[in-house]
């Protein structure tokens, strides 16, 4: 039995290229040469994702400055001094602030997923943030003229804009980035804030058919950056039940690195809705050891003894290089980790071919 497996999204990106960014943000290097490098970036990503034999790949977003602010970059109505997140390293990662109405994505997800289909041969999937995310750049103290029930109102739109360039762009299906839900119950244990988000993205999924929920999903995992995370001492518990109000497909759920595992995906098993199939995590992008495909295989054989067959795939816990500046894993570590979980997840599949999941 057939088993689907995707990645989460980014990949590191080459280091001349993370040096060129930051040069060109200095106005030391070209548009034009950076666009090569990108490019150059783009199709080698792609090639490599595609020798590993992943049935479904991303273009590593090579091109996002991050994946949470590639919406905003060149937008001139943003302050930097917005919420912060903190790491359990100790490194903080700051959003902006919106300063002036109205809100608007300067850039959505169909140029990444136009761009990344002229090099591949393989279906592109594309990864989205979400409108909870964005809802946090509105300042608490508010904007004179734009209330935060118009901005949400436009949120949502451009929000939907995203979601829907990149399907009608071709993408195999979309994801929608969640960290921050995780989060949320850190900052706000009585969950008020978590299932605003909730009812926040759904707001957003109202605008698409049933059909089109079946290829949208969302992924959760306690935010990895730099080998730190912001919120893996958040118990799942506390997340899992509302994670999966999200009126999605497809759920992708940071499982590897989880120290409980049987216990969280009997959580799922209690959670999960019917049509919504879970991506387990098999692949922790933290650690700096590439899993063997046995190891793999071992956990696609653990979900199994919870998930039915067309509730199971698999995935990476997240991805290896949000940020655009994240030097802590190399592209070659990243690629065998792929591979690993690739050639696993199918010996899985082809062990429980022989003995069905219970």
């Amino acid at each position: 039995m057939p088993i689907p497996t995707e990645p989460i999204g980014s990949i590191p990106r080459p280091v001349e290229l993370i040096e060129a960014t930051a040069a060109h943000a200095r106005g030391e290097v070209t548009d034009e040469e950076l666009r090569r490098l990108q490019d150059e970036a783009v199709r080698d990503t792609i090639r490599r994702f595609e020798d590993t034999g992943s049935p479904v790949i991303t273009d590593g977003e090579q091109t996002k400055p991050s994946f949470i602010s590639y919406p905003l970059a060149g937008l001139t109505n943003l302050a930097g001094d917005g919420v912060v997140i903190p790491f359990a390293d100790g490194h903080e990662r700051r959003l902006p602030r919106l300063t002036a109405a109205p809100f608007r994505y300067f850039t959505h997800a169909d140029a990444y997923t136009r761009e990344a289909k002229k090099h591949a041969a393989r279906p592109v999937k594309q990864a989205v943030i979400a409108a909870s995310a964005m809802s946090l750049i509105y300042p608490q103290d508010g904007i004179d003229g734009y209330p935060h029930e118009r901005f949400l109102a436009d949120l949502i739109a451009e929000a939907q804009q995203d979601i829907r360039g990149a399907l009608d762009a071709g993408a195999h299906d979309v994801q929608i980035d969640f960290t921050e839900g995780r989060l949320s119950v850190k900052l706000d244990p009585s969950k008020g804030l978590l299932r605003s988000f909730v009812d926040l993205n759904n707001k957003v999924l109202e605008g698409f058919t049933d059909d089109e929920r079946s290829r949208i999903g969302v992924h959760t995992c306690p935010g990895g950056d730099q080998d730190s995370t912001h919120s893996a001492d958040v118990d799942y518990a506390e997340l899992l039940p509302d994670l999966f109000r999200l009126n999605v497909g497809n759920v992708y759920v940071q499982m590897a690195s989880e120290k409980d595992r049987p216990r969280v995906l009997q959580i799922i098993k209690e959670s999960v809705r019917p049509g919504q199939r879970v991506f387990v995590g098999v692949i922790d992008p933290l650690d700096p050891r590439v899993e063997t495909p046995e190891e793999v295989r071992d956990q696609v054989l653990e979900a199994a003894e919870f998930l039915a067959p067309d509730q199971l795939g698999t995935g990476d816990d997240c991805g290896f290089s949000p940020f655009g500046d994240d030097t802590s894993t190399s592209r070659d570590t990243a690629f065998d980790k792929i591979r690993a979980r690739v050639e696993g997840t199918r010996m899985a599949a082809d062990k429980l071919g022989q003995a069905p999941a219970r």
